[in-house]
């Protein structure tokens, strides 16, 4: 029974990119490890999660947002937003009954988020996971402990996903579709677009498909006011360093196979 409590307190405590609602839940398992300190006092207190859709989807084709995912849309070829979360803090001011909605994993029946129109039509391009109520999941067991209002969450989290999709990395990521990329190539890529020293800053998660090691996302850390108009440059740089975790893997094709 103990084992059994033990890995059910794990499966609501983590996030992300794993099968199911425990594959959403994989990207927050690392977030204790990011918070760390290091030896120069920089320590990361947010986590910005992206996804690499046509990976996470090559696992998991029965979702909702990789049902009908195609390779011209924005998705296939552009990181995709996850979530935005600060560390040790989840769930700030939401109700307990509310918060066991939410661990249940059936993030659709959560309440509706009050946005902008353009705010909802831009989040569902840039993340594909509203189709399964992961927008309603992220507002509450993080975005309560950020904002005042889910439109601010998203509205920053989508300015600095529009950084990335501008960045080398984006573009590393597009020209080898279909092909392997390792750690120096994607550190190298984070170093030219927002400063050396911003790959030591990144976590690659990748998951074993049919023998082929397919990434699934990113993690990177943050540091700094967010409440402004701060770049990822100086967020990245206010972070401390973390382990990359995943040494290489194929930045997959949209469709199986």
């Amino acid at each position: 029974m103990a084992v059994r409590a033990m890995v059910q307190v794990v499966r609501v405590a983590v996030l992300a990119l794993g099968l199911g609602m425990s594959s959403l839940a994989a990207a927050e398992e690392s977030v204790g490890e990011e918070a760390k300190a290091v030896p120069d006092g920089a320590r990361t207190e947010y986590v910005l999660a992206v996804s690499w859709q046509p990976g996470f989807c090559e696992a998991r084709p029965t979702r909702k947002e990789c049902i009908d995912q195609t390779s011209d849309r924005f998705d296939a070829t552009h990181f995709s937003l996850h979530g935005l979360w600060p560390l040790k803090k989840s769930y700030c001011g939401v109700e307990a009954e509310l918060k066991a909605q939410d661990r249940k994993g059936d993030w659709l029946d959560l309440p509706k988020l009050a946005m902008a129109d353009d705010t909802a039509a831009r989040l569902i391009v840039a993340m594909p996971g509203v189709k399964s109520g992961l927008d309603r999941h992220q507002w509450l067991r993080s975005g309560t402990c950020q904002t005042d209002n889910a439109d601010d969450y998203f509205t920053l989290q989508l300015r600095l996903l529009d950084e990335l999709n501008t960045s080398a990395v984006r573009a590393l990521f597009a020209d080898r579709i279909g092909s392997e990329i390792g750690e120096q190539q994607i550190k190298a890529a984070f170093d030219q677009s927002f400063g050396a020293g911003a790959g030591d800053r990144v976590r690659m998660r990748c998951q074993t498909v049919e023998g082929r090691s397919v990434i699934t996302g990113l993690t990177i850390g943050l540091s700094g006011d967010l409440s402004g108009k701060a770049g990822l440059t100086g967020l990245i740089k206010a972070a401390g360093p973390t382990e990359f975790k995943c040494a290489k893997g194929i930045a997959d094709a949209a469709g199986r196979g």
